[in-house]
């Protein structure tokens, strides 16, 4: 009672000590009295200080070094010279904070302003040599520098990297891989060079994701030995071409091809649609796409053919030819395996938005898990210190998942680029799978991620220089292009479903995709879980393929229900499109978490095999937490389920201590994170705004 009665007055005195400082306060300020000195009036309020995580948290039980090593896998000088490069520049938006310098595009600037920047920041990295070799090297280790070059500048500004991704991925990958020794030779080293400009016209008002269905029509003149393009109506306009508004002075133009009357289907060809001096060429039309909400730096424009004429020679050959007198060429009879040969070189974009979207989750949880390190909110006790975000369960379960999910993903990349980087033709199906599922989950995983982020941040997850928010709208258009990420699930589903067929038709073991285990007897799951063995990378592994396992033969089942009332094999799959994105999950993140495994088992550093024990735990536990799939299909008992949401819970409290190692090791430089991963309060202050 007496400690109650002291708490009330005690609470009671403290209000009536606010009551009376504001009414002299208010008294002063009617009578017009000089005020006290603001400076003595919260001399009895301590400020809040800024303590770097570096001093307070524990030290790393595993070399950092050597976790970054593991993580960003190929290249790393070559991506820290890139990063310096960048930092010498004012192009790149140096700006003092505190005591530190960040780099971060302009964003207050207009779409116009942003494209020209981005332009100029591109003749930047040309003059310093950074694309030498893009096109014109050959081998593996060409290809993982031109990727290592273009994570760092993903991770400066989405639309420098989408701009010199359209450039040298599409624009020249299709002269590359679409085109044959004559194509090379003319267009591949001007390309490099950026003596020409090139942008890649597939999709159209009217067709997005369905290529085969684009309106746009080309026929050919046998009398002048030309192909014409022609723009047919108004949904057949190019739309969102990037690089087309300004700056492209050619396009690969994805068009119908009609020869005598007959249509061969989707064909690729060169077109110029600038000349050296900007103009644009006769019989083309070109209008800005308008403002978007994000990638503003990318100048995305709409194309119209009005009957231009190109050489016959500007036919992209690779697969198919037209002959000077007018006869149409191709090895490949069959419609459907001549598009399908086209597509298979577009992989590579879906390679680089899988590791540009995880880049981006590494940049927010950096961000955000170490503002959680320093900032503080309540106490827990009378009287006692605010504590730290980062000490609250719920705030370390809001982040830590999503910290082990992105080191998941970044194993995943780090495999879809060795895989992509050494292809074969042989391994085109594989890699359209593979590339497909990890780029959906990694570009959904990334939005989460940053919404997640840009909460944990409060306010200042709202300023743009403080970069999470504001990647949400420039890495939001990752979940439509280069393929909705819906439509590529179905894809894979589509493909495993093919695997399986074929499998039992012909009584032959499967092979690849990761299907090996649905030749050994099925996964048997335990009926009690303890925490011992959740952690087990054998049960991890037997309950992700048992959910794989059951839903293709589930999906299996169902189409083939389907078929035998009637009904094509396409309704069969629209029909029956949930089981369809079920099981494109399930096989995604299965591979990813083999993935996981295989980096595991490289590392000799007990410490280091350790601490990723605990990520690869949490990775798999709350994607069956988080899936509700486990529980509607039966693979888990609701008392399961509850103990592996506590066994999460308890993952957290493990990893809290290796938060700010785990971040750290992901090798981003202070400069291109925001100014509240580090001394925020120094980086607001008065005098900071006045220079």
């Amino acid at each position: 009672m007496e400690n109650s009665h002291f708490s009330s007055s005690s609470s009671y005195s403290s209000s009536m000590e606010k009551v009376n400082f504001r009414t002299k306060v208010l008294s002063r300020h009617l009578n017009q009295e000089n005020p006290t000195p603001i400076n003595s009036i919260l001399q009895s309020f301590p400020c809040l200080s800024y303590n770097p995580p570096e001093f307070s948290e524990p030290s790393s039980v595993f070399d950092i070094k050597e976790m970054r090593k593991l993580l960003d896998d190929h290249n790393l000088e070559d991506k820290d010279w890139l990063f310096g490069l960048m930092l010498q520049s004012n192009l790149f938006n140096t700006k003092v904070r505190g005591d530190k310098v960040f780099v971060c595009p302009d964003y207050n600037q207009s779409k116009e302003q942003q494209s020209e920047i981005t332009m100029r920041r591109i003749e930047y990295l040309l003059e310093h040599g950074v694309f030498k070799g893009w096109l014109t090297g050959n081998g593996p280790e060409d290809e993982l520098r031109k990727l290592a070059f273009t994570d760092v500048v993903s991770i400066f500004d989405h639309s420098l990297s989408v701009k010199i991704g359209v450039h040298f991925f599409l624009w020249g990958g299709a002269i590359k891989f679409f085109g044959t020794q004559r194509h090379h030779d003319k267009w591949l080293r001007d390309t490099e060079n950026y003596v020409v400009k090139g942008c890649f016209a597939m999709t159209e008002l009217g067709h997005g994701s369905n290529v085969r269905g684009i309106e746009t029509v080309t026929t050919y003149d046998s009398s002048t030995g030309e192909f014409v393009i022609n723009t047919p109506c108004e949904s057949a306009q190019k739309y969102w071409i990037g690089g087309a508004a300004n700056h492209a002075t050619h396009t690969v133009v994805f068009s119908q091809l009609h020869i005598d009357g007959k249509n061969q289907g989707v064909h690729a060809f060169i077109a110029q649609i600038r000349d050296t001096n900007g103009n644009i060429c006769p019989n083309i039309r070109i209008a800005d796409c308008g403002h978007k909400i994000g990638l503003n730096g990318v100048d995305n424009g709409r194309i119209w053919f009005d009957n231009v004429r190109v050489p016959r020679e500007n036919l992209l050959n690779s697969v198919a030819d037209v002959s000077p007198d007018g006869k149409y060429l191709t090895a490949i009879k069959d419609p459907d395996q001549r598009f399908a040969a086209f597509m298979a070189p577009l992989t590579s974009g879906r390679v680089t938005i899988a590791v540009s979207a995880t880049y981006s989750a590494k940049i927010g949880l950096a961000t955000a898990l170490r503002y959680s390190l320093t900032r503080r909110a309540f106490s827990v006790t009378p009287n006692g210190p605010e504590v730290l975000i980062l000490d609250y369960p719920s705030h370390q379960r809001r982040l830590l998942p999503l910290l082990s999910k992105t080191y998941a993903m970044s194993f995943a990349c780090n495999y879809l680029k060795k895989i992509y980087v050494k292809r074969t033709p042989e391994m085109n199906k594989v890699i359209h799978v593979i590339s497909s599922a990890f780029k959906a989950t990694a570009s959904w995983h990334n939005m989460r991620t940053l919404q997640e982020c840009r909460e944990a941040c409060g306010g200042q997850g709202l300023k743009t220089e403080n970069r999470v928010g504001q990647l949400k709208g420039e890495f939001d258009v990752q979940s439509t292009f280069e393929g909705d990420n819906n439509v590529l699930m179905q894809q894979v589903s589509k493909a495993l479903l093919g695997e399986y067929v074929t499998a039992k038709r012909s009584k032959k073991p499967f092979k690849g995709l990761g299907l090996e285990h649905m030749n050994k007897s099925r996964p048997v799951v335990p009926s009690q879980f303890t925490s011992s063995a959740m952690r087990q990378a054998q049960f991890q592994n037997d309950i992700f393929c048992l959910r794989e396992r059951d839903l293709l033969e589930r999906f299996a089942a169902e189409v083939s229900l389907c078929q035998s009332q009637g009904k094509s094999k396409e309704y069969a799959f629209t029909l029956n499109y949930q089981l369809a994105e079920d099981l494109g999950r399930a096989f995604s993140d299965r591979a990813v978490l083999h993935t996981f495994l295989e980096a595991e088992a490289s590392v000799t550093s007990a410490p280091l095999k350790n601490i990723l024990g605990l990520v690869r735990s949490m990775y798999a536990l709350v994607t069956v937490d988080e899936d509700v799939a486990f529980l509607r299909y039966g693979y888990l008992w609701t008392d399961n389920a509850a103990m592996v949401r506590k066994e999460v819970a308890k993952l957290c409290s493990e990893l809290r201590p290796h938060a700010l190692s785990l971040v750290s090791s992901f090798g981003i430089p202070d400069a291109f994170l925001g100014p509240i991963a580090f001394n925020w309060v120094e980086a607001n202050v008065w005098s900071s705004e006045q220079n």
